[in-house]
């Protein structure tokens, strides 16, 4: 079927403008794990080199981070142990499950990375792997390893905080039905 050039939709109109940083996220994986157990120092948005099998797993939201860390070598990020399963139709071009990936991030912020994680009880974990416009993205972080004590007082402060949220909300129900 013929469709006139002038009621066809132009090349990238549909696009937002990539300039803004506000493109959508979509969240394959998250290592919740990593926040209990880490002090988060600063977070980085990485690249990920990958094969087509790797993105086509991805894309069916399969993989774990549990495991997963970033390393510096020969001054380039790696990723390693992060599990992105075989992909489903893949034939023998499928890639290794846990096979190192490359990150691709700025030099100074990799000369950052390395400088810090060098000292005593600071290491580089991931995050969360996720698309933005259509891009694989990792995010990464200078982390430092919470002690156990840390991790309680932390867990204590989050439901102190949450017993109050509760007694503010009661509070405010009760208000409102009095007002009534």
């Amino acid at each position: 079927m013929f469709v006139p050039k002038e009621s066809q939709p132009k090349q990238g109109a549909s696009k937002k403008s990539g300039k803004d940083g506000d493109g959508k996220r979509k969240i394959v994986a998250q290592n919740k794990k990593a926040r209990h157990d880490y002090l988060i120092m600063d977070t980085f948005e990485a690249g990920i080199v990958l094969t087509g099998t790797e993105v086509k797993s991805l894309r069916q939201g399969r993989t774990s981070l549990t495991d997963a860390f970033v390393q510096i070598d020969q001054n380039e990020a790696w990723l390693h142990n992060a599990h992105i399963p075989e992909y489903s139709q893949g034939t023998w071009t499928n890639h290794a499950v846990r096979r190192k990936r490359k990150l691709l991030l700025h030099r100074d912020e990799i000369d950052k990375l390395e400088s810090k994680s060098q000292e005593t009880g600071h290491t580089i974990v991931t995050l969360a792997i996720y698309f933005k416009d259509g891009r694989a993205k990792a995010e990464i972080a200078l982390a430092k390893g919470k002690k156990e004590y840390d991790k309680r007082q932390t867990l204590r402060e989050q439901q102190d905080r949450r017993d109050s949220d509760r007694a503010i909300a009661s509070a405010k129900r009760r208000q409102r039905a009095r007002e009534r």
